[in-house]
């Protein structure tokens, strides 16, 4: 039997955790998985990390991070992923929608079809109408964009090889990725249909804004995947195709502008007058810009190593002294 880590972050959800942490405990004291449960307490106002607390003063097993601010689930789970000791690594939502009964489906399809990532698959999903739409055409581009071809890229419930995560770096609002971030590095993503159940306490965190970012997020994602360490194929290709249309625009003017003068009669052509002169001018200028910018992104990727601190620990509970802090 593998050893189990649940990784759980946590924004305002003192109402759900007990239930929460009672159902992952049944499953895997049922199945007689060995397992840890570290919630990672995200900057909540309320009392979410005091539940914490009292679920690790009657379970070991249960570990807590807690946030000296509100950095984000990418934030959360980044942490969470450094701190996690078992073989195969869980993710939850803390809003009890994902349900911990179909851990056994997951590590069962992990090991039958020899995967490295599962996504859950929320096929039929209890939430309201405005935060379906727009997730599920979010999710066809990511699988357009990204060539990872998942159904639901945004479902907070996956499992992974520990192997995986020690090889993908998580920032901004890039957790949704993850499954395209390992899919680049080259491991197996696989998915499967999950039991979404709706929500009974606290507010749902979606909104406008994660829209607006995860599209931004989307973006940063296909050039990391794409182009990660070689900007200059993306920029140098941008900045060559501007100098390439913007030339032969202002070729094609010269060209105009002396045949014009070849005659007997008065020049009628003149360049100053021409708009498109002026723009194809601008556009040479950015096409030089972006492949100078190229080969300076190659020079910053080849030289220097993200390794930053994404969040700040106020404190935790259940951790070895030697991993409690960054």
């Amino acid at each position: 039997m593998p050893y189990l880590s649940a990784v759980i972050p946590v924004y305002n959800e003192e109402e759900s955790l007990s239930e929460l942490h009672r159902q992952v405990m049944s499953v895997c004291h049922a199945n007689g998985y060995e397992y840890e449960i570290i919630f990672i307490d995200d900057g909540s106002t309320d009392n979410s990390w005091r539940e914490v607390l009292a679920m690790q003063s009657t379970d070991a097993s249960v570990k807590g991070i807690r946030f000296r601010k509100n950095f984000g689930k990418a934030a959360a789970l980044n942490a969470g992923f450094k701190q996690a000791e078992g073989d195969v690594v869980f993710t939850l939502d803390a809003d009890l929608q994902d349900d911990p009964a179909e851990i056994p489906r997951f590590l069962e399809k992990l090991e039958q079809e020899n995967l490295d990532v599962i996504s859950g698959w929320k096929k039929r999903r209890l939430d309201p109408w405005h935060k379906v739409g727009p997730s599920r055409i979010f999710n066809w581009m990511v699988s357009r964009l990204t060539r990872v071809k998942l159904h639901d890229h945004n479902c907070g419930f996956k499992c992974y090889r520990k192997a995986v995560l020690s090889e993908v770096q998580l920032y901004g609002e890039l957790h949704r990725f993850v499954p395209v971030l390992a899919s680049a590095r080259g491991f197996r993503v696989g998915e499967i249909v999950i039991n979404h159940r709706k929500r009974l306490y606290g507010q749902s965190k979606y909104g406008i804004r994660r829209i607006v970012k995860g599209f931004l997020d989307l973006l940063t994602v296909y050039l990391l995947t794409g182009f990660g360490h070689r900007p200059q194929h993306f920029l140098g290709t941008l900045g060559l195709a501007c100098f390439g249309a913007s030339g032969c625009i202002t070729l094609g003017l010269v060209g105009a502008w002396f045949l014009d003068r070849l005659g007997d009669q008065p020049p009628s052509f003149h360049l100053h007058e021409r708009a498109i002169f002026y723009l194809a001018l601008f556009g040479i200028v950015i096409g030089i810009q972006l492949i100078t910018t190229g080969y300076l992104a190659e020079l910053v990727t080849k030289h220097t190593a993200k390794d930053d601190e994404i969040y700040a620990v106020r404190e935790t509970v259940g951790l070895n002294a030697n991993s409690s802090g960054h």
